[in-house]
């Protein structure tokens, strides 16, 4: 689950990370207002007015109401020097403050990340200002194969992290934590002098590296992302943003972290998916998946690009689904309009191949399929489950292996 900045700030204020102050407004009105209350906190009129969207590059993303389409893919390549204002200001008095909110609010920012559709901004968040002398990266998260935690750092922050490991990997830091030890002060210093700091820097940066290793592990994050982490002209270490990811599987343990979801930051299917513990991801493709196992389910996706078409979807239904789970899988894939085909590939081991038979029957019937539909069975009750489908009088078009089904329906879509 992944939340705003401005929530993951409240998060980190909560466990003891000083972050600086900042308002989330949802009006031009109340973005004024913030840049006031702000200015007379802090003797300073400069503030950041930040959009509030999930998704990362808010600086170099363009106002797609106010882009050609050339800016935006221009956007969408990562290039710098952009046309344009980004979806994140920074303002020098209350009136440029509700200004760049009138901008920005109900609109919709285009980033790398986001895509060509964008996302909607909704809310900005109003953060005093500061004398910036150092940008640098951090990040949280957990090394599964190392079945540790990892601290990634590197000096070249308010960059996108992947440029920085495509063009200059050595630029990256690594520490690695025990959890069951958990983070060393020694550790933390070391990193800070590799990073270049010293004197009360270094200090700062430990007592601010502590608090964010504390606040990913009590919160049960998967990720914790800093960028960039400034150092002021103080020498003082602070998160000038803040991403946080949840574990979804922890969230019963943090009722606190739940309301902070934001269901407008998500999609439709997506909302609906977790309703009935589907685990579905929208993509940009045209190929519905409905697929049992995480593996095979990014294998099938894999082999209908192999056959020159894209997922529309990642969705495991998992090994213990039954009929009402599979009507309700099959319902979400349909509802998405970019669908053009759908595969359903199964092993059945735990899962039979009969109950995937009659959810999947079951969801033509109710929602009136009007794409073509390929269903590979392979496992238990695989000769039932066949049966089913051949007898059920209904344009299923059987497969005999996944090359065959991508075949099938890459072929069935083009036509």
């Amino acid at each position: 689950m992944k939340i705003h900045e401005y929530q993951g700030k409240e998060v980190l204020r909560k466990l003891g990370v000083t972050t600086l102050e900042g308002r989330v407004a949802y009006t031009p009105s109340e973005a004024h207002d913030a840049a006031v209350a702000l200015a007379a906190s802090t003797g300073s009129p400069v503030v950041v007015v930040k959009s509030q969207i999930h998704a990362g590059g808010r600086g170099k993303g363009r106002i797609k109401e106010h882009s050609t389409d050339e800016v935006l893919e221009q956007v969408l390549r990562g290039e710098d020097n952009v046309a344009g204002k980004g979806g994140v200001r920074v303002v020098k008095t209350a009136a440029d403050a509700a200004e760049a909110a009138k901008d920005l609010l109900g609109n919709t920012l285009v980033t790398k990340q986001t895509g060509i559709h964008g996302s909607k901004v909704r809310k900005v968040y109003v953060e005093a200002g500061c004398r910036i002398a150092r940008e640098l990266y951090l990040a949280i998260l957990l090394d599964r194969a190392k079945s540790k935690v990892l601290i990634m750092a590197s000096a070249e922050g308010g960059t996108e992290i992947e440029e920085v490991a495509e063009h200059s990997p050595e630029k990256i830091l690594k520490v690695w934590i025990d959890p069951v030890v958990g983070l060393g002060a020694w550790q933390s210093r070391e990193l800070a002098f590799a990073l270049g700091m010293s004197g009360k820097t270094v200090g700062s940066f430990v007592k601010l590296l502590a608090g964010l290793y504390r606040a990913y592990d009590q919160t049960d994050a998967s990720m914790l992302e800093i960028n960039p982490l400034i150092v002021t002209e103080d020498g003082e270490c602070l998160p000038l943003d803040a991403k946080v990811t949840f574990d979804d599987n922890g969230l019963f343990r943090h009722p606190e972290v739940v309301e902070m979801r934001d269901l407008d930051e998500e999609e439709p299917q997506e909302i609906e998916a977790s309703k009935y513990d589907l685990s579905y991801v929208k993509l940009d493709g045209e190929i519905g998946c409905l697929v049992n196992g995480a593996g095979l389910a990014m294998a099938t996706m894999d082999i209908i690009k192999l056959y020159g078409a894209e997922p529309a979807n990642f969705l495991d239904v998992g090994g213990g689904a039954n009929k009402a789970k599979v009507t309700a899988a099959f319902k979400i894939i349909t509802a998405d309009p970019a669908v053009k085909g759908i595969l359903v590939n199964i092993f059945g081991g735990i899962m039979k191949c009969d109950v995937i038979a009659d959810g999947v029957l079951a969801a033509v019937r109710e929602t009136g399929l009007k794409v073509p539909l390929v269903v590979r069975l392979e496992g238990t009750n695989v000769e039932l489950g066949k049966k089913m489908l051949a007898e059920s009088g209904l344009a299923v078009i059987p497969a005999d292996s996944m090359a065959d089904a991508a075949e099938k329906i890459v072929a069935a879509v083009r036509a």
